[in-house]
């Protein structure tokens, strides 16, 4: 059996080939805890805007079914005959 001088591939590559790897797996699972902490921080935000758009519609949709003052005050029955 006669060694060369040349190393072998899986000798020459193998620390590159891990040092990619496990770079590329922290950058994965970095990317992926900041996308998490982000969707949490827009719920965080969106939730008030949307209890304000809830609100505003529950001021818009109801204030026009309230009673005015004049026919709280008015006592007359409209359909009532006298």
């Amino acid at each position: 059996m006669s060694h060369t001088l040349r190393p072998s591939f899986f000798r020459k590559f193998w620390k590159p080939a891990f040092v990619t790897g496990a770079g590329g797996t922290a950058i994965a699972v970095w990317f992926e805890e900041i996308m998490l902490y982000a969707e949490d921080l827009l719920g965080l935000i969106f939730l008030p805007i949307m209890a304000g758009v809830i609100y505003l519609l529950n001021k818009v949709m109801f204030n026009s079914r309230m009673p005015a003052n004049d026919d709280i005050q008015n006592t007359e029955h409209i359909g009532a005959k006298q």
